[in-house]
């Protein structure tokens, strides 16, 4: 029987605080498991709330091509803050077949109670986005009834006039594109597909 290979993950929130705590626990428990350690991922100096780490971006590029078989972390808050992220992120790895052990909160999904568990999970994190949808909606009601403008300000609509004192303008004074935007509150493709424009 071929021996598991575990990646182990650490984070630690600000640069003065050391993840050899959280990994001496770790390696103990992939050595009490009988699995083979793969890799220490660690992330120094890093908040949860951010998605995009260095070690966590290489233990997904790295889960990709299968070279571990369980992702192991100290605490689940370690590998995720928001429910939303940390679900994606463990739906992603259990899309793979790899499994997900975290330590301190005794979760195992690749046992049924762990199963469970992510089950759960994934239906509080639906529920966090239905809770944050209806917060934006709430919010959107209330501008519009205080009578503020919703979406992209209106386009500017130009006359025939000013399309041609546009062209005499760029002509005359070689005006750039860029001025002419500016000054006619257009785009800079706007300004030259006028410009070229024949009259």
């Amino acid at each position: 029987m071929k021996t598991k290979r575990a990646a182990v993950y650490t984070r630690v929130s600000t640069l003065d605080q050391h993840p050899e705590m959280q990994q001496q626990e770790l390696v103990e428990y992939v050595k009490r498991r009988g699995w083979s350690l793969y890799k220490i991922y660690s992330d120094k100096g890093v908040s949860g709330s951010t998605e995009s780490r260095p070690a966590l971006n290489q233990l997904r590029s790295d889960a990709c091509k299968r070279y571990f078989d369980t992702v192991l972390v100290w605490k689940l808050d370690r590998y995720g803050r928001s429910l939303r992220h940390l679900v994606n992120g463990i739906a992603e790895l259990e899309a793979r077949g790899i499994a997900f052990v975290s330590l301190r909160d005794n979760l195992d999904l690749s046992t049924p109670s762990g199963r469970l568990m992510m089950q759960l999970l994934g239906c509080m994190a639906e529920f966090e986005r239905s809770l944050i949808q209806e917060r934006v909606r709430a919010g959107l009601r209330h501008a519009q009834a205080k009578g503020k403008r919703l979406g992209r300000p209106p386009l500017r609509v130009l006359t025939a006039d000013v399309v041609a004192q546009l062209r005499k303008e760029r002509v005359r004074t070689k005006a750039t594109f860029r001025g002419l935007a500016t000054k006619y509150g257009i785009s800079v493709f706007t300004a030259y597909k006028l410009c070229q424009k024949r009259s």
